[in-house]
């Protein structure tokens, strides 16, 4: 497989959905100029931090989709790229069932190049902790509800592996995901500053290592709002776990890498850690 050209596109989303999108079509724009064939938006990309998210995630599941899902489509069809949408709430299980309980599913989609979607992962773990921060507490169970399955996709840059944020630190799922045939691992956030300062990188670069992937981290990057600020520092980083490409400074932003797969069967070769596993 042939070197491909890939897109972070680094965000600071508030509750304004229009203001998002808005933020969202200009990276892509400059990544579908700068050559990219892949653009990964973060969690949370079209609304952050406000209280309509049960109301967008409902607007969304009619069956065509909701707005949101029609701006993914038209971008990615007018930009002729392949683009992954971190989450976005959808009040609708894969199956067609609502969910229950007046919350949401935290849902990452994958658009093709023509327009259409292919993969929908729901997030599996989620975020509640208590940070010693502005916001201090994060129950997002309160809010949402999680998926029941890992998801992965074939994409001209390889085999994709779904998840959201908090994701990462769970090591099983990447695990699992590698069991499917993943050969790059998609991690869309809104790591807060002070976890992402103490754990981002580290956590990134083990969950490249451990599994041999290439890893493609968007992340949220600024002030929010008065209590809620992220990392950014959104990166790439290779299966041999070095980084090679990253957002050194908050704000909107668009972060390019290209991706051999040359390194990724190298490493696996040389070092074949897959093939050494034992049970007990």
């Amino acid at each position: 497989m042939a070197t491909q050209q890939i897109a972070l596109l680094q965000m600071v989303s508030t509750n304004d959905l229009e203001s998002n999108l808005q933020q969202a079509a200009g990276l892509v724009r400059q990544a579908a100029e700068q050559g990219a064939g892949l653009a990964l938006l973060p969690e949370n990309f079209a609304y952050y931090g406000g209280g309509q998210t049960r109301a967008l995630g409902e607007a969304e599941s009619v069956p065509d989709g909701g707005p949101i899902q029609a701006f993914l489509a038209q971008q990615s069809r007018e930009h002729k790229l392949w683009l992954v949408a971190g989450s976005l709430p959808l009040a609708h299980r894969p199956d067609g069932q609502p969910v229950a309980g007046g919350r949401v599913r935290p849902s990452c989609l994958v658009y093709d190049a023509q327009g259409q979607c292919q993969a929908r992962y729901d997030k599996l773990h989620l975020f509640d902790a208590t940070i010693a921060d502005q916001q201090a507490r994060y129950l997002e169970s309160e809010l949402f509800e999680p998926g029941e399955y890992p998801v992965t996709v074939d994409s001209p840059v390889g085999r994709l592996g779904l998840s959201i944020c908090y994701d990462l630190r769970f090591a099983a799922l990447y695990k699992a995901l590698r069991g499917l045939g993943a050969q790059c691992l998609l991690v869309p956030s809104a790591f807060t500053y002070l976890t992402g300062q103490a754990h981002w990188e580290a956590l990134l670069r083990a969950r490249a290592i451990e599994n041999q992937c290439w890893v493609l981290a968007t992340n949220q990057g600024g002030w929010h709002n008065h209590r809620r600020r992220t990392w950014g520092h959104s990166m790439v980083v290779n299966p041999w776990g070095e980084v090679v490409a990253q957002a050194t400074e908050d704000g909107p932003q668009v972060v390019l890498a290209d991706m051999d797969m040359g390194i990724l069967e190298r490493v696996r070769r040389e070092m074949p850690v897959w093939e050494h596993r034992r049970q007990w």
